[in-house]
């Protein structure tokens, strides 16, 4: 059983999987992530454990079920067009969301899915794909092209949203202000312009 697993059609499933999701999030956003357990979403949700248990196997289905639930929709990737305005337009889009995702859930999941922790529970696993498809994919569908190896020459995708996506988590989690669109064309010029120092284009 998985706790991200689709429910059965069945509406009364459907609407106590919401009512503890309701709960667990309520919770989450108060006490943070301890304050998600079995016996204080059912309190909460007024849903009997044994309802609970057949949607999640444990707290930490729970609990990651509920961080998943909060995270922003997967990126959409920019249309096709010249890599500086792509990267601009992907990198105004991540700042979006990470300036509508709660600064306790983002930290929560990108914590919750370090690489020391990711073998220890499938559903873990399962949330550290959802982030991956939400900070790596849209990147990769962007830097995976013909254009941006001409330019870029060869390149590590884990340093390149290091250097991309890092100022944006970075201000978010020391409270500075929102990102704007300049913000985020000045981090890809700035990008674009050491990579062409340190591989020239012939």
């Amino acid at each position: 059983m998985s706790g991200t697993d689709d429910v059965d059609i069945d509406p009364r499933k459907v609407r106590s999987r919401a009512r503890l999701l309701d709960a667990a999030t309520a919770l989450l956003k108060d006490g943070g992530l301890e304050a998600v357990t079995v016996e204080g979403v059912t309190k909460l949700s007024k849903v009997a454990k044994t309802t609970l248990y057949r949607h999640f196997d444990n707290a930490m289905q729970l609990r990651a079920a509920t961080i998943e639930r909060l995270l922003p929709p997967v990126l959409e990737t920019p249309a096709e067009g010249p890599l500086r305005e792509r990267l601009i337009t992907l990198l105004e889009r991540q700042a979006d969301a990470i300036r509508d995702m709660p600064l306790q859930v983002g930290t929560l999941a990108w914590l919750a899915t370090g690489s020391d922790r990711v073998a220890e529970n499938a559903t873990i696993t399962s949330l550290s794909q959802r982030l991956i498809d939400q900070y790596r994919v849209p990147f990769d569908r962007v830097l995976d092209t013909p254009e941006a190896r001409a330019q870029l020459g060869e390149f590590d995708t884990f340093f390149v949203l290091s250097q991309l996506v890092g100022p944006l988590v970075f201000a978010k989690l020391i409270g500075l202000r929102a990102s704007t669109p300049q913000d985020c064309a000045r981090i890809v010029d700035d990008f674009l312009a050491a990579r062409a120092v340190a591989h020239p284009v012939s």
